[in-house]
């Protein structure tokens, strides 16, 4: 387990409790719960720790302050979106259309790396806001090639398809169809991807952004590149990003600018890592899994409470469903107001 978690343990048993359930639950939720609303949730969940480790991987480790990330994030699911729907439902296409998202994102990132990495702190975030912004742009006006607005709705393949049957008999009650593979392929493959960054963090070159992150000067003075660091802290956090974007494009088997190019994610990509603790992978878990669950649930949630404060003068319309944003918002501050640190590291201070 020391090695799986690469020597960098929970160090609480709350947070250890909180980080088992957490993957207990994903791991059994198409036969614990039934209906497609938990399942894909699930699912929003085990793409959107992947992609908020990734920024983390930037913003935590490294002192990058980037609003490009959903780039990466929408390049992944138009990859799978565009190959699938142009080649074919096959399993070559989806490789053909991930590999080649994953070279374009590569390269991308080494080119803002190069040519961004060199300016300071503000300047660097205004330019990476400017690319993605093109970005979102491009890809709403290009409609021959993404479907523009629309986005692009393509088929999966065979073995991933809710007609496919693996087994002819419920499991647990639980139908074995392509739709349950398409769930566990999402769960293993963000799984897979969170250890290594996990371990990506925990190696000498994590070790290294965290000492450019604390004095960029002072790490440069000792012989590190630190251009160099950074520009591969972008690449490895866009690759990460680019298969979370894989990942729910197949998942919802669609891809348009609104579902993963929109910078309304990338801000919720900078409040599930503040939730959750910047600097800690185990954060993106817990913000990630907190504020997916918020925005799935609380509205349905705040309907129940205002029916059941029926009769009672304003409460009901305080906390009507219509206003689960400002709810939400609130939720926030007050996470903030409480763990300043972020969850994660709350409940390390706490264990001190």
């Amino acid at each position: 387990m020391n090695a799986l978690l690469s020597s960098d343990r929970p160090r609480s048993k709350v947070l250890s409790a909180i980080l088992i359930g957490i993957l207990v639950l994903l791991a059994a939720t198409p036969f614990l719960f039934s209906g497609s609303q938990p399942v894909g949730t699930a699912a929003k969940i085990c793409v959107f720790i992947v992609l908020v480790a990734s920024y983390d991987l930037l913003l935590g480790y490294s002192g990058i302050v980037s609003f490009a990330h959903t780039m990466f994030f929408g390049i992944g699911g138009y990859g799978i979106a565009i190959a699938l729907e142009r080649l074919g439902p096959t399993w070559g296409s989806a490789a053909i259309g991930l590999v080649s998202a994953l070279a374009l994102s590569a390269l991308l990132a080494v080119a803002i790396g190069l040519l961004s990495l060199r300016v300071r702190a503000i300047f660097f975030s205004m330019i990476t806001l400017a690319v993605a912004s093109a970005a979102a742009v491009l890809a709403s006006q290009l409609s021959d090639v993404t479907g523009g607005e629309d986005g692009l709705s393509f088929q999966l393949p065979p073995a991933l398809r809710p007609a496919f049957r693996l087994l002819s008999e419920p499991l647990f009650g639980t139908a074995v169809n392509g739709r349950l593979l398409a769930y566990y392929l999402v769960f293993f493959v963000s799984l897979v991807v969170f250890l290594v960054l996990l371990r990506i963090v925990n190696s000498p070159f994590g070790r290294v952004l965290q000492a450019i992150r604390e004095n960029e000067f002072r790490a440069e003075a000792l012989g590190y590149r630190v251009v160099a660091y950074r520009t591969a802290a972008s690449v490895i956090s866009a690759l990460a990003a680019t298969i979370a974007g894989a990942l729910m494009a197949l998942w919802l088997r669609y891809n348009g600018s609104d579902t993963t190019l929109s910078f309304s994610i990338m801000i919720d990509i900078l409040l599930m890592v503040v939730i959750g603790g910047m600097g800690t992978m185990y954060g993106a878990v817990i913000g990630a899994a907190l504020f997916v669950l918020a925005q799935s649930y609380l509205q349905v949630l705040m309907g129940a409470g205002s029916a059941a404060l029926a009769g009672i003068p304003l409460l009901p319309n305080l906390v009507h469903p219509d206003r689960w944003l400002l709810w939400l918002g609130a939720l926030f501050i007050v996470s903030v107001y409480a763990f300043p640190g972020g969850i994660v590291g709350r409940l390390r201070q706490a264990k001190q």
